[in-house]
């Protein structure tokens, strides 16, 4: 924990304090941002006041006294309810002012900020104080990257890009040789790739889907029932993944091929219209954040949806963009900082240095057709402004 940074930054926006709390383990923001052990009981409540000024404050439970150990300020301790009170009477007072920081979100507009639930938020209030959203803090304290971050970001990149490079000609091969892949299969072809080149894949695998199943955001091949790839398919690679070192930061990209039927010699018309909207959607989305590095203005998460989506809507597709422009990128592959929305929230968050975000618009399966397609690029708000960390696509890949 930063504390010096913490506290500067609280002066800086004029909140009294930053107030974090938890139980079993609800807010893992809580825990990165204090530097508190990953692992162990937390099956009481804990509070732990940082104020603008001052030294911080924690309230703890006698039975788990130490579940703050190693962070600084006076320990306040609780058994009964009424001591709980008690404790957080004392604990809010050390605030020296009335706007207090929480892990609070109005109306639930940011559901990965709105952490503490609605009771404790009552308590609080009822001490006389304002609860403020500490949505721009988690920006700038879990969300900005190191320059080790980075650098595992832009070795993870090289080896996806690889990948993909290789997974659209190992499928070419497979179908001139009438040996077929399914979806299922290229799909763990492409984690066991990267896994050898030392990333791995938590949680959901990399997506593959063909035609429908491109047109199907979070659609995940299963072990039976997976589609065989054809020629005369389109090909959604949505490859994601870190490198094995704790704390890398993930990259982020989906790329589209189509599988040549004989004699063809371009990709067919209606895909190639397709995927031209949602690729020019992406570069006005990236001009935006360019344009407002180069103006030194502050550019927040929903304005570059704005930017984007317009062009899909004027296409007249706008009906099937139907999810956020981006998101944030870091240690998480969907990380705490501003993401690119006004379309599932208004994300009025800060795009702040040092931070990560993917911009991905898609189009799927508009009237009907049993296809979509996709285009993301991650970009790295660094020093020296904005930086797109790898390569973007200018057309569909012909298989």
């Amino acid at each position: 924990m930063n504390l010096a940074a913490i506290q500067h930054e609280l002066q800086a926006r004029r909140l009294d304090a930053w107030l974090f709390y938890d139980h079993h383990r609800r807010d893992a923001i809580a825990y990165r941002i204090l530097g508190l052990p990953e692992e162990g009981l937390a099956t009481r409540r804990w509070f732990y006041l940082i104020p603008a000024h001052g030294e911080p404050r924690k309230l703890v439970h006698r039975i788990e006294s130490g579940a703050l150990e190693g962070l600084p300020g006076e320990r306040i301790e609780y058994s009964r309810w009424e001591e709980l009170a008690g404790g957080m009477r004392k604990l809010v007072a050390g605030a020296g002012g009335r706007r207090i920081a929480m892990q609070y979100s109005p109306g639930n507009a940011l559901p990965a900020v709105g952490l503490v639930d609605a009771g404790t938020i009552e308590q609080v209030r009822a001490l006389g104080v304002e609860v403020a959203s500490s949505c721009d803090l988690i920006s700038r304290f879990d969300a900005t990257w190191t320059g080790e971050m980075l650098a595992s970001h832009r070795a993870a990149g090289h080896i996806v890009h690889r990948a993909i490079h290789d997974a659209f000609a190992y499928v070419g091969a497979q179908l001139n040789a009438d040996r077929p892949i399914n979806e299922y299969g290229l799909q763990q072809w492409l984690v066991a790739r990267m896994e050898s080149e030392g990333m791995t894949v938590e949680g959901e695998a990399p997506i593959v889907g063909v035609n429908e199943h491109a047109g199907d955001p979070h659609y995940q091949p299963s072990e039976s029932g997976s589609r065989k790839i054809a020629k005369g398919d389109l090909l959604l690679l949505d490859v994601f993944g870190r490198m094995k070192a704790p704390g890398s930061a993930y990259y982020d990209v989906t790329w589209m091929g189509y599988c040549v039927r004989e004699k063809e010699k371009t990709v067919p018309a209606r895909m190639h219209e397709l995927f031209a909207v949602a690729r020019d959607a992406r570069d006005a989305g990236i001009a935006l954040v360019l344009h407002a590095a180069n103006e030194g203005r502050v550019l927040r998460g929903y304005e570059v949806d704005r930017a984007v989506r317009g062009v899909v809507e004027a296409a007249g597709l706008g009906a099937y963009f139907v999810h956020r422009t981006g998101h944030s990128l870091g240690r998480e592959v969907h990380a705490s900082g501003a993401n690119l929305d006004d379309f599932e929230t208004h994300d009025e968050r800060e795009i702040l240095p040092l931070t990560g975000f993917t911009i991905e618009p898609g189009i799927y399966c508009p009237k009907g057709e049993p296809l979509g397609v996709r285009t993301e690029i991650n970009i790295y708000m660094g020093e020296h402004g904005p930086e797109v960390t790898g390569p973007r696509q200018a057309e569909i890949v012909m298989i």
